[in-house]
């Protein structure tokens, strides 16, 4: 008999940058889903009994899951993505894609039978991001951390492209291959990214408009509705 309660927890991961974290459905209840925010983050997934990758998100993503169904996953650094699955970040935009579709078939069926034969399938996902990062044929960019801070911090675009060195156009090719998005929608994402963060932390709605770069309360709000699909309110309920 199911009697698990459901919930979410993390940890950090020791691909630095990189979470692991698990969610399981409550059991004896209707599965609600759980809302997936857009971070401009790559994760491999083992759900379902399959390995999956879910690209970076422009919008909320709302998983169908059964009630007691475990979803474990390996949520990459913003840009570092790539560098273990194998494709540009654009690729997977809003997708939930087979691993086996993406890697040999016969290497995801070896992989995906270690999963499941292991009580810990988040440290085997460590294991085979850490082996895949280490042998990637295209190391990450190496001026993805310095682009996400510059974004996040509010800073323009033509800013961001001189502060490292290329025109306005590779600019956004590498924020493409990269994070999956354009530089002014991952400044956007990672904008709402702060702003959930403050939020959450208790600052007043005003507080959260003001520190994170929006123009006002209700430039937030527009914002909010936009990317996550409900309004802050909603987001920040637990449950």
């Amino acid at each position: 008999m199911c009697a698990d309660t459901g919930g979410y927890r993390e940890r950090a991961a020791r691909l630095s940058g990189a979470v692991v974290w698990e969610k399981r459905a409550p059991c004896g209840v209707p599965a609600v889903p759980l809302r997936v925010l857009p971070d401009g983050c790559t994760d491999l997934l083992w759900m379902d009994g399959r390995l999956m990758v879910a690209g970076p998100d422009t919008t909320a993503h709302l998983p169908a899951t059964r009630p007691g169904e475990l979803v474990v996953g390996l949520r990459f650094a913003p840009g570092q993505g790539p560098a273990v699955v194998g494709v540009p970040a654009h690729v997977l935009r809003d997708q939930r894609v087979p691993l086996d579709a993406l890697w040999p078939r016969g290497e995801v069926e070896r992989l995906a039978g270690t999963v499941a034969g292991n009580g810990s399938p988040g440290r085997v996902l460590e294991e085979i991001a850490l082996r895949r990062f280490r042998e990637a044929a295209d190391p990450p960019d190496p001026a993805r951390g310095v682009i996400a801070a510059a974004l996040g911090r509010g800073r323009s675009v033509a800013e961001v492209a001189r502060t490292v060195g290329v025109g306005e156009r590779q600019l956004h090719r590498r924020c493409l291959e990269a994070f999956g998005y354009g530089p002014k929608t991952l400044a956007r994402v990672l904008r709402l990214v702060r702003a959930l963060e403050l939020a959450r932390g208790g600052l007043p709605y005003a507080d959260v408009a003001a520190r994170a770069g929006y123009a006002d309360q209700a430039h937030l709000a527009r914002e909010v509705k936009a990317l996550a699909g409900a309004p802050l309110g909603v987001i920040l309920a637990p449950g």
